[in-house]
C-alpha cells in the first residue's frame, strides 16, 4: 500500500490501516523508516489533536483494571480512546499490557477503543520515537484521548512525560513507608496522583494516603504550568468506578487552563524541538553502528581509552571528525 493511500485510510479512521501504520513506524528497516517519516508527515496535515495522557503506577496498583474502567468511562461519553504502551527502560517485550489486552476484554472489544502493546525493543531512542509516532497516528485517526502507559520504571516516566499533555501517577493505599518509596522526581512530573483501590476495607486507608500525598505535593516547588491547586491527589476505585468522573473533570480543567494560558501550545512546541534533537542524536548513533569501519575504530579507541593510552575527549574527537567526513 502506498504511503499516501495508507495516510488517507488512517485519517478516515480505518482501524486496520491504523494498525498497519503503527507496524510500519515500529519497523527498524531503513526503507520502512523513510516511509514511516513520510507517513507521519502526511497524516499531520489533518491537523487533529487528542488529549495525550501519560499513566504510570507502582506494581500491584491495579493499572490494567484502572485503564479499562477509565477507558470505558470515556467511551460511554462518546469519546474515542486509544491505549498505547511504552517501555523505554529495557528490552523486555511490551510488559504487562500484553497480558492486559486479554484482561481488558470489554475495552478491547469496544468499537470506540483501540489498544496497542509496545513491541520488544533494544534501543532506547527507537522505542521513544516509535511510541511518539504511534501517538501522532492515533491523533490523526480521530481518537479524542490517547492513553500512554509506561511499563518500565524510572526513565520510562520522564520519557513518556515528554510526549504527553498530562501525566497521571496511580498509587495504592499504603502507609508512610510507601510515600517515602515514591521517587521525588516522579512526583515532580505528575500532574495528578490517583489513589486507586479506594473501596471496601481500604477506603479509609486510601483517604489517609490521599491526605499524605496532598501534603507532600504542597511541599514541592510550584510549577509555572499549573493553576492554583495543582498538582493534586484524588481517590478513585477502578472496581467500583468511584472517583472517575471527578478525576476526568480535573484533567479537563487542567488541560483547559493550559490551553487558555498558551502553555499547551508552548509545551507541545518544546516537546517537538526535544524530539527533533533526539532524532539527530539517534541518527548519529545509527551511523556509528551501520558504518563497520567506524564501528571497528570505536572498539579500538575504546580499548585505548580503557588502557590509559588515550583520553576519552581525544578519542571522542577523532570519531566526531570522522563523522564529519
Amino acid at each position: 500500500m502506498e504511503t499516501g493511500d495508507l495516510a488517507e485510510r488512517v485519517i478516515a479512521g480505518e482501524r486496520r490501516a491504523l494498525a498497519r501504520a503503527i507496524t510500519l513506524v515500529e519497523s527498524a528497516r531503513a526503507d520502512h523508516r523513510e516511509a514511516a517519516a513520510a507517513l507521519v508527515s502526511e497524516v499531520a496535515k489533518a491537523g487533529r489533536e487528542a488529549l495525550r495522557i501519560g499513566l504510570s503506577g507502582t506494581p500491584g496498583v491495579g493499572k490494567s483494571t484502572f485503564i479499562e474502567a477509565f477507558g470505558l468511562f470515556l467511551v460511554e461519553r462518546g469519546l474515542k480512546v486509544a491505549v498505547l504502551a511504552v517501555d523505554p527502560s529495557s528490552a523486555r517485550s511490551g510488559g504487562s499490557i500484553l497480558g492486559d489486552k486479554t484482561r481488558m476484554e470489554q475495552l478491547s472489544r469496544h468499537p470506540m477503543a483501540f489498544i496497542r502493546p509496545s513491541p520488544s525493543q533494544t534501543q532506547l531512542g527507537g522505542v521513544a520515537r516509535r511510541s511518539r509516532e504511534a501517538v501522532a497516528l492515533c491523533e490523526a485517526a480521530g481518537f479524542d484521548v490517547v492513553l500512554v502507559e509506561t511499563v518500565g520504571v524510572g526513565q520510562s516516566e520522564t520519557t513518556v512525560a515528554g510526549m504527553v499533555d498530562l501525566f497521571l501517577l496511580l498509587l495504592a493505599p499504603a502507609g508512610g513507608d510507601e510515600l517515602q518509596g515514591v521517587k521525588r522526581g516522579i512526583m515532580e512530573i505528575a500532574d495528578i496522583l490517583l489513589i486507586n483501590k479506594a473501596d471496601g476495607p481500604l477506603k479509609d486507608v486510601a483517604r489517609r494516603t490521599c491526605a499524605d500525598y496532598a501534603g507532600a505535593l504542597r511541599l514541592l516547588r510550584k510549577r509555572p504550568q499549573d493553576p492554583e491547586g495543582f498538582p493534586k491527589a484524588l481517590m478513585v476505585s477502578a472496581v467500583e468506578g468511584a472517583g472517575l468522573e471527578e478525576a476526568w473533570a480535573e484533567m479537563e480543567a487542567l488541560a483547559g487552563w493550559r490551553r487558555e494560558h498558551g502553555l499547551w501550545d508552548r509545551t507541545r512546541a518544546e516537546q517537538a524541538r526535544h524530539w527533533f534533537e533526539e532524532e539527530v542524536r539517534h541518527g548519529l548513533l545509527r551511523r556509528l553502528t551501520d558504518d563497520k569501519a567506524l564501528s571497528a575504530r570505536m572498539g579500538e579507541l575504546g580499548e585505548e581509552v580503557a588502557g590509559g593510552r588515550r583520553s576519552p575527549a581525544e578519542a571522542a574527537e577523532e570519531i566526531l571528525r570522522r563523522l564529519g567526513g
